[in-house]
């Protein structure tokens, strides 16, 4: 695509960009049909299920970015994701649940489950963190330890939220007594579709997957293009607008769960998004050959630490639960946008330096 001209780029990054939003909305839907039909509405099940199909574009992102050797862009597309991602929750936030009397969504969401999944996330980023530090050549059957420890952080974690999910030795469960009804983490309990058999639904299911991996593919390469034409870095092409546009099936899943009342659910999905994307380090490692987390940059190991920030931001605002809206929003949420323009200006910096 390096020979299309500029303009054109942009018309198939937003084509792809659209395709990604309108599959991710089939995968929400049809992905209740399956839990429902084939029970696996068990936590576990549904975060895994859940996890893979609203992050199917950075798995085709990574991929595809691995495959080629441009781990720069694997490696910003996924820790910029992490904090972007963590940045939707803002969204649902200020567009989610509007009107007089409406609480933050950390106020309606609280509880001792999602400030586990939260710490799960922090784990994660602290051992990429970790990973970042070590030599390259420690590498054995095409695997590293630190992305063979981030992926059984990830499964203990799974583990972990499931059995929060089934009760907590705490009042209320360990969900603050006037939320919204708890739901077993990573289970959507929304009604199926009306009138869809199962069989459609799989279908379903497997075209907009299908879709939304070909659209990654079509953004990564679209926006690798464009931003080498505008003289954009990649890791900042990729902590932006690539994280952006791969954030939509978050957001357009996300909005809907929230406007039917299942706000600890739309919390939920993001965090247990962002502590599955760091599992695509195993599989950039294998395909690549290569020890991805120690050839990570300056700019890769402070997106890091900006998406363990916005992360314990939202935690701290879980345990306290501020009821006073600014701006649209919670505080915790406006202290989150601030300190996530604050770190775009610094990782401006940093690809300037």
């Amino acid at each position: 695509m390096d020979s299309l001209p500029l303009w054109l780029l942009v018309v198939v990054f937003v084509a792809g960009a659209a395709v990604i939003w309108v599959a991710g909305i089939q995968l929400s839907k049809t992905t209740d049909v399956l839990d429902d039909r084939l029970h696996l509405g068990s936590a576990l099940g549904g975060l895994i299920v859940l996890a893979v199909a609203t992050n199917l574009p950075e798995i085709a992102i990574t991929v595809s970015a691995a495959a080629s050797g441009s781990i720069e862009v694997a490696a910003g597309n996924i820790l910029g994701g992490i904090a972007l991602q963590t940045v939707v929750i803002v969204i649902l936030d200020a567009f989610g649940r509007r009107g007089k009397g409406v609480k933050p969504i950390t106020y309606r969401a609280a509880s001792l489950g999602l400030v586990l999944e939260a710490v799960v996330v922090v784990a994660v980023l602290a051992v990429v963190i970790a990973g970042s530090q070590l030599p390259p050549g420690l590498i054995a059957l095409r695997l590293t330890p630190d992305v063979v420890l981030i992926a059984a952080i990830w499964v203990i974690g799974l583990f972990l939220v499931q059995r929060a999910g089934k009760g907590l030795p705490w009042h209320e469960s360990g969900a603050a007594p006037d939320t919204t009804v708890p739901k077993p983490r990573g289970h959507r309990t929304r009604k199926p579709v009306a009138r869809m058999s199962t069989g459609r639904a799989a279908v379903v299911f497997s075209v907009s997957a299908l879709a939304t991996l070909v659209a990654g593919v079509v953004l990564e390469r679209a926006g690798d293009a464009a931003s080498s034409q505008i003289g954009l870095s990649g890791v900042l092409f990729g902590a932006t607008v690539l994280a952006l546009a791969t954030s939509l099936p978050e957001i357009s899943t996300g909005l809907q769960a929230v406007k039917q009342g299942d706000d600890d659910l739309a919390v939920s999905d993001i965090f247990g998004g962002n502590a599955f994307l760091p599992v695509l380090f195993l599989v950039a490692t294998l395909i690549s050959g290569k020890a991805v987390l120690p050839q990570a940059n300056a700019s890769d190991v402070y997106l890091t630490a900006l998406a363990a920030l916005l992360t314990l931001v939202y935690a701290v605002g879980l345990v306290f639960r501020p009821s006073r809206r600014i701006a649209g929003m919670g505080i915790d949420s406006l202290v989150v946008v601030l300190l996530y323009l604050a770190g775009v200006g610094g990782l401006v910096a940093i690809a300037l330096a």
